[in-house]
């Protein structure tokens, strides 16, 4: 269950309930990328071209819980570059509010964060703040590449494969797929670490699809994200993701159907983004 819920988590572009939007960035989180030896020197990263976002980049969503307007969602690539030993990092946030009646019985404030390497798409620092109708805790991973580890602090270090991600940098290493050589039916596959271990994000490849949202129509390639069924999810193929046919590969719906009801998240906002979309005029 608990690979699902993060699962649902990264692919709703942690829904606007998972989110903390009043928080100010993190000093000493960025302290932490700059004095750990993450950057120790070791065998050089792979380069892995960036076509999809650029600093800058927002992009806001609306939360649905069935009818009810549950929240708001905001992924933000922060528009300066943070250059540590001779890196060039991504600081991207994401940031957003429960509202409404659903703030009023369960108020949820969280965040979350990754520096990611501007060359190779990986990250170095993962920041996690949780506060969910009460329930706080908080989450400081460093990734080091060139040793293959993570340091999740404590004297606790944890072995990851080459390539490993964490639940925001999947999300923007993600979109520099090249989903135009995907086949109906292909599962695409990532290695995550979260919570102490390594799991495989993998979503299928369904086809193509319009849709309409609040921005007007898109042409987007429509993928189902691989579940656990069970106590959140009665199939696999209840988690469904839209993204855009072009070269920014946005989340543009993701529809989620659980056991107790249906979620659903819609893009409501862009902002800076790095290529034209596949808006249907």
């Amino acid at each position: 269950m608990r690979r699902a819920r993060h699962f649902t988590y990264q692919l709703l572009a942690f829904a606007a309930v998972f989110v903390l939007l009043s928080m100010s960035t993190m000093d000493s989180s960025r302290q932490k990328l700059e004095t750990s030896s993450a950057f120790e020197i070791g065998d050089k990263l792979p380069i892995q071209a960036n076509t999809a976002f650029k600093e800058g980049e927002v992009l806001t969503y609306r939360l649905h819980y069935g009818l009810l307007n549950a929240g708001m969602a905001v992924l933000e690539v922060k528009p300066d570059l943070i250059h540590v030993n001779g890196r060039n990092v991504y600081h991207i946030v994401g940031s957003g509010y429960s509202t409404g009646t659903t703030d009023w019985f369960f108020k949820v404030r969280d965040r979350y964060e990754t520096y990611l390497d501007k060359d190779a798409l990986l990250p170095w620092l993962f920041v996690r703040r949780v506060d969910e109708g009460g329930y706080k805790f908080k989450q400081d991973y460093v990734f080091n590449h060139y040793t293959k580890k993570v340091d999740i602090g404590n004297n606790q270090k944890y072995d990851v494969p080459s390539g490993v991600q964490d639940m925001v940098s999947a999300f923007y290493a993600g979109r520099n797929l090249k989903f135009s050589t995907a086949k109906v039916g292909e599962i695409i596959s990532m290695p995550c670490f979260v919570d102490k271990e390594v799991w495989n994000l993998k979503i299928r490849y369904v086809g193509k699809e319009i849709i309409e949202t609040d921005l007007g129509k898109f042409r987007c390639l429509k993928f189902n994200p691989i579940v656990q069924k069970g106590r959140v999810f009665k199939e696999e193929e209840d988690l469904t993701v839209w993204i855009s046919d072009d070269q920014n590969h946005i989340p543009m719906r993701a529809q989620a159907n659980v056991l107790v009801g249906s979620i659903k998240m819609d893009i409501t906002d862009t902002h800076n983004l790095a290529n034209a979309t596949s808006k249907v005029n």
